[in-house]
């Protein structure tokens, strides 16, 4: 039995075919397109569907189809297997003119006999013409932001706002550190060339930008946003100075008091403004249409609210508060309110 098993070991066992050496399809295709010209990228395959190394360069040829026809060759180019590989071309003009449309590209990895597994996936871009430059772009800071104006027109595409932070701070260390503002940030108008305007509220005081606008036709296919950009405008940049006073007070109300012991005062109150580098208050009074005068101390008040016991008894008097910054800004006063002290 031993000798039976030990002649078995050596027989051989059965034919096996021999492989095609198809290279496996590309399954990570990517198309971005920029101006007229399209870039393709992806990873050449390092087996084939035999899952046998690939030896030597590979043949790759390159097409692309509308949404009706079949696919057209687009170039030819040959790689090494399992390495990146890119191919770039400049649409015909047919490609880069009319209305937006879909045109997907496709690699196909071929052996030495010209034969493939097949295509890769499917990477798609927009054909068409690409949307016009946006006119008349400015911007101005505001109190509540920089306000970006442009030229509206009759195409319905988005706007694409980029801002760039020049000088942008060194980030903090440690685990309260604030997260430092980001040095590029875009926001897209979906009906930017009907509005022609936008408010970016994100800006931070003190800090210096450049903004850049571009038109945008978008078409979702599959569950993806394509894009078509437009050329992007000169950037213009944008000095965000606060030199913006405080919105005025709102509310002012005034009610007269008088002590057990004849101590008579005015207690006022009013909203509290939601301004986040708000300083204080200051309070103002005047008797009938004599000149105002504050009477609030050196110190600003803090609170929406002022206890005036420097007042006397049987006499009217007209209150406004107005508010101040952390820079020194004052706003308008309030609209007045007066209040009259009891005789007794």
């Amino acid at each position: 039995m031993l000798a039976a098993a030990l002649s078995g070991c050596g027989t051989p066992g059965a034919p096996q075919p021999p492989s095609l050496n198809l290279p496996e399809p590309v399954t990570n295709l990517t198309a971005v397109r920029t101006g007229s010209q399209v870039a393709l990228s992806w990873t050449m395959s390092r087996r084939n569907t035999d899952k046998l190394l690939v030896k030597g360069n590979v043949d790759v040829s390159v097409c692309r189809k509308q949404e009706a026809g079949k696919c057209e060759p687009a170039g030819h180019l040959t790689e090494a297997p399992g390495k990146p590989a890119t191919f770039t071309e400049t649409l015909p003009a047919a490609l880069a003119a009319g209305h937006p449309r879909l045109l997907h590209y496709f690699v196909e990895l071929k052996n030495a006999r010209g034969r493939s597994a097949g295509l890769s996936n499917d990477a798609a871009v927009l054909a068409g013409e690409a949307p016009g430059a946006v006119a008349g772009f400015t911007a101005e800071v505001r109190k509540g932001g920089v306000v970006l104006h442009w030229t509206s027109d009759d195409e319905h595409v988005a706007v694409r706002l980029q801002r760039t932070l020049l000088n942008p701070p060194a980030a903090k260390s440690g685990p309260l550190g604030a997260a430092p503002e980001p040095v590029e940030l875009n926001l897209l108008v979906e009906d930017g060339s009907q509005s022609g305007v936008a408010l970016d509220k994100s800006i931070h005081f003190g800090e210096s930008y450049l903004y850049r606008a571009q038109r945008v036709a978008r078409m979702e296919t599959d569950g993806q946003t394509l894009e078509l950009d437009g050329a992007l405008t000169d950037p213009v940049r944008v000095e965000a100075k606060d030199v913006f006073p405080p919105a005025v007070p709102r509310g002012l109300a005034a009610v007269a008091s008088v002590g057990e012991e004849g101590a008579a005062a005015i207690d006022l109150s009013w909203q509290p403004n939601t301004e986040p580098d708000l300083a204080a208050y200051l309070v103002y009074r005047r008797e009938g249409d004599g000149p105002w005068q504050r009477i609030s101390p050196e110190q600003p008040v803090v609170g929406p609210g002022f206890h005036d016991t420097q007042v006397q008894m049987g006499r009217t008097y007209r209150y406004a508060v107005s508010a101040i910054d952390q820079s020194g800004h004052e706003s308008g006063r309030s609209a007045e309110t007066e209040e009259t002290v009891p005789s007794s």
